[in-house]
């Protein structure tokens, strides 16, 4: 029986393959357990802290108050004949705002002239007679009746005198008030009365215009019970503590300064808070009692802290965190508690020490107890490079 030998001419090229894959894997095997492929570790940029003189700083809102003002109202009744000046305008003090008629006041003013000239003229008549009476008294010429009357004549018409010299006193005034002028310099609002009216003085008399001083002006802000007792000292002892004011409208980057005035005497027992006055200059007029205004209060003097670059911060969920290097270049992580901002940067209160390297770059790349090479910079490049980017 013969038999019949297939060949089949793919075989040797299937084994060929096979041997190819084989020797690839078993390469790439050799190849990943060679040392050289370890990546070696990263480089990162780190700030060694070092305590720093700041001044630390509080936020409120405040609203801007008139550190004067006045309501001006007549003193004197009559019609108003002159409205002098124009609404928003700035006023000097001193000068004239308003016009009531003067006439009857005038009158007035020379009627009590007469009366006193009257009263003048019968005190000098009292007075001779006393003198006659003195004489004759001696002389037992006359009674001491005649004599007491004639003393008494003259003290009376002495004290018309001073009476009559009084209601002069009074008209002149009362024409002086017919001339209303601008008690402080300022802004004057509206003219809430024109010419033609008739306005009566005393309790109802109606508000004419009024006028705001604005080349100073207060902010009145509410401080918690913690802050007033860290800083009164410091106010009682005359130091001058810090305040910044930026409108709520306004550009934040065009602050003004002042310094705290005073602290009221007791506290909103409601709120829990005490109201705090600080004055600033308004030179170029910008600023209107009545706005709102953002606050920063800073201490009375510089403190020495510790600082960290905000890019060095990181956040997992509420808490807040930085990766320093150890003595044997091991990233590790460290929780931290922070206070304001200063110039880039964050008031450390607790959790790092004078000398930590904080690692500022990369933190998303960089793993707990994971081995870097630390380069040192300054704060300064960190925070003038976060600015660039």
């Amino acid at each position: 029986m013969n038999r019949k030998i297939i060949s089949y001419p793919f075989f040797p090229a299937a084994i060929f393959i096979l041997m190819s894959i084989c020797g690839v894997y078993y390469s790439s095997q050799g190849n990943a357990a060679t040392p050289g492929a370890v990546p070696p570790p990263p480089s990162v940029d780190v700030v060694v802290l070092a305590p720093q003189s700041v001044r630390t700083w509080a936020n409120y809102s405040g609203r801007l108050v008139a550190v004067e003002s006045a309501a001006i109202k007549p003193l004197v009744g009559g019609i108003i004949q002159q409205v002098l000046f124009e609404e928003g305008q700035q006023v000097k003090k001193g000068q004239p705002l308003f016009v009531i008629d003067p006439r009857p006041h005038q009158a007035a003013l020379q009627r009590a002239q007469a009366q006193l000239a009257t009263a003048e003229s019968r005190a000098r008549l009292a007075q001779d007679e006393l003198k006659r009476a003195q004489q004759l008294i001696g002389s037992k010429l006359v009674s001491q009746s005649l004599y007491d009357s004639a003393l008494s004549a003259n003290q009376v018409a002495q004290a018309d005198v001073k009476q009559a010299e009084a209601a002069v006193n009074q008209a002149q005034i009362n024409l002086d008030y017919a001339h209303i002028s601008a008690p402080i310099s300022g802004r004057v609002g509206r003219a809430e009365l024109t010419v033609g009216n008739v306005v009566d003085a005393g309790v109802n008399a109606p508000v004419l215009t009024q006028v705001v001083a604005n080349d100073r002006l207060y902010v009145d802000f509410n401080v918690d019970e913690a802050s007033y007792i860290q800083l009164s000292p410091s106010v009682k002892s005359g130091q001058k503590m810090p305040v910044d004011l930026t409108l709520l409208s306004g550009d934040a980057g065009n602050a003004y300064h002042g310094y705290i005035s005073a602290f009221d005497n007791r506290f909103d027992t409601a709120s829990g808070t005490i109201r705090a006055r600080a004055v600033f200059d308004n030179k170029d007029g910008s600023l209107t009692a009545g706005m709102f205004a953002k606050v920063r209060l800073g201490s009375a003097n510089e403190s020495g802290a510790l600082l960290v670059p905000d890019r060095a911060i990181g956040t997992n969920q509420s808490k807040k965190f930085v990766m320093v290097v150890d003595a044997q270049n091991l990233a590790t992580y460290r929780e931290v508690n922070l206070g304001d901002h200063y110039e880039g940067q964050r008031i450390v209160l607790s959790g790092l020490a004078a000398g930590d390297k904080v690692i500022v770059n990369g933190l998303s790349h960089i793993r707990p107890q994971s081995p870097v090479v630390p380069n040192v910079v300054s704060a300064s490049e960190t925070i003038k490079v976060a600015s660039v980017q």
